[in-house]
């Protein structure tokens, strides 16, 4: 392998990678241009909170992900803060995204669109061909909203590998997005990318937060307030436990 992933540091017992977009754009597309496997998630505190309730989910963020980068930033501000990673932005899921296309055009790397609804992917496809002139993208389907069945899996594995792509956009939301690129990362000749809610907020579907939120780390509340029925209790729960985290390993140490 011509290059290296990014390092991970221990956040609650989660391997998390204090990359930025540069390093993450860069080892995306080196791998999929040499045509290797490989995982990427971008972790906001719901995926971080997540992967420390569930031990066997926590295992495979930390086993088989090449890059868990902070994609929000109470997750960056914990990295600098433990670990003085001197991190100036965080690497978030709809930014990377537009990064890895533009790459991906220049570099006549091909991408798949796995997730969401089909209209929403029919509409994503549409977007970023048109704002990334010369991206190919291979392929675009909308999966079913369950976890496959072992047939479906390699059929979808199948898909992805002969379309040609070299990165596979995953957007079915966590913790299922990450569960299938686990499973099935050392299959597909691409990397396969967790981007959660970028393919709804990319292809119109939902609003996405304003620079200056996501710069304060409300985009959590801007989000509840755009689906309170479905988010409150996501967010008052991965919330409140990541900051009794925070405030244990400030009086604890540990």
């Amino acid at each position: 392998m011509s290059f290296k992933w990014p390092i991970k540091l221990d956040l609650f017992g989660v391997h998390v990678s204090p990359t930025c977009y540069d390093e993450a754009v860069q080892c995306v597309l080196s791998a999929a241009r040499e045509g290797r496997g490989g995982a990427v998630d971008l972790m906001p505190v719901h995926g971080l909170i997540t992967a420390v309730r569930d031990a066997g989910f926590r295992r495979r963020i930390n086993r088989d992900f090449d890059i868990v980068a902070p994609d929000g930033q109470p997750v960056r501000w914990a990295l600098n803060l433990f670990h003085q990673a001197g991190l100036t932005d965080r690497v978030y899921g709809p930014e990377l995204m537009l990064r890895l296309c533009g790459a991906a055009a220049a570099a006549g790397v091909g991408v798949y669109l796995y997730g969401s609804t089909a209209g929403v992917v029919d509409k994503l496809k549409n977007t970023l061909v048109g704002r990334f002139p010369g991206l190919r993208v291979a392929g675009a389907e909308s999966p079913p909203f369950r976890p496959l069945t072992e047939d479906e899996g390699r059929a979808a594995v199948e898909r992805f590998n002969a379309s040609g792509a070299g990165i596979v956009f995953v957007g079915t939301g966590c913790p299922r997005q990450e569960m299938f690129a686990a499973e099935h990362r050392d299959k597909v000749r691409a990397v396969l990318v967790c981007v959660g809610a970028a393919f709804d907020f990319h292809a119109g579907a939902k609003r996405m937060a304003p620079p200056w939120i996501q710069r304060r780390g409300l985009e959590w509340l801007y989000r509840l307030c755009q689906e309170p029925g479905r988010l409150w209790r996501r967010y008052l729960v991965t919330n409140t436990i990541f900051s009794l985290l925070v405030g244990r390993r400030l009086l604890l140490g540990r």
